[in-house]
């Protein structure tokens, strides 16, 4: 029994702030952004949640999928900026879809989450337990990052990505990777809430996105390459079989940087970072649903999935379409 994607969906707000917008609140500029990361433009929530943009994303993904959602019976979310604490973003969206037959759940691993969520899905289906499977990365990261930071408010955007996977008798999913340094946690991190009760008082001023460039840029231009061979490796297959190498856009540098020592071609990278920034645990799967809408992937073709986040945390999948 293999699992297989049959549908992608994602959502982007209408709301687009441009390099030129973000240098209106900090001292930057156009020029500075785009060489230093790649990033032209990213969109930013207005009327939108993290639950709606999550459930406009599987909408799209279930009409891809021909599904309704009643034939779901599965639900994993991965996001670090949900809502609410209680109840889970996974069973907001089962509720707004009407997927009433659906097991729901979040996952926290930040960039990586919806790589943690296929590998996730993927093991449940492979014993039998659950059979079509909803896998949604989603972010509101403007309301965690400090717009007064321009080291950090350069980077980030909002948005949701879908899949839907299901059990199938023919190859989908090859082969999965995924792992933990938290040791290095500290490196990339976004503080909660401090012990505050009778006993103690705790600060409770609200934490923001902090993140030291340099070691997590090391990490990524270093991981990423480890996880392809790894995750090929383990399904046998050599890199020049890939045809489409779908990667966390956290920054256009690392993705060159993966680029030269993998000797990967860039026409084999696809690219939306310019227009939507670092998007955390959507950025997977909205730019998986680009190319495949833009008629990018074709039947039988083996495409490889990888992340990198906070956590530290790494993922990845190999994939016949």
């Amino acid at each position: 029994m293999y699992t297989k994607i049959v549908g992608t969906g994602s959502y982007l707000p209408k709301k687009v702030l441009t390099n030129d917008d973000i240098a209106q609140l900090v001292d930057t500029n156009d020029e500075w952004i785009r060489e230093r990361t790649g990033i032209q433009s990213r969109h930013i929530v207005e009327d939108e949640t993290t639950v709606t943009m999550a459930s406009m994303a599987a909408k799209d993904a279930l009409e891809n999928a021909n599904l309704q959602p009643e034939d779901i019976d599965l639900i994993i979310v991965a996001t670090v900026s949900a809502d609410n604490l209680l109840p889970s973003t996974a069973c907001s969206v089962q509720k707004e879809l009407g997927a009433v037959n659906a097991t729901a759940f979040d996952i926290n691993a930040a960039c990586s989450g919806f790589l943690f969520a296929l590998n996730t899905a993927d093991a449940y289906i492979k014993t039998g337990m659950y059979k079509n499977a909803l896998l949604i990365g989603v972010e509101t990261l403007s309301k965690i990052v400090d717009w007064n930071d321009r080291g950090t408010c350069i980077l980030f955007g909002d948005g949701a990505g879908a899949a839907v996977v299901a059990a199938s008798k023919t190859p989908g999913i090859l082969a999965g990777i995924q792992g933990a340094d938290g040791a290095g946690g500290d490196v990339l991190a976004c503080k909660g809430r401090e012990n505050n009760n009778p006993i103690v008082k705790g600060d409770l001023t609200p934490g923001y996105v902090s993140m030291e460039g340099q070691s997590v840029f090391k990490f990524a231009v270093k991981k990423v390459p480890e996880c392809i061979d790894e995750v090929l490796n383990k399904a046998g297959k050599n890199i020049d079989d890939v045809e489409l190498f779908v990667l966390h856009q956290a920054n256009l540098r690392i993705l060159t940087s993966i680029s030269k020592r993998k000797k990967i071609p860039m026409d084999k990278i696809p690219v939306n970072l310019d227009t939507c920034g670092n998007t955390s645990a959507a950025s997977v799967p909205i730019l998986l649903d680009k190319v495949n809408k833009e008629g990018k992937i074709k039947g039988n073709d083996l495409i490889l999935l990888a992340g990198f986040g906070a956590g530290l945390t790494w993922g990845a999948a190999l994939i016949q379409w």
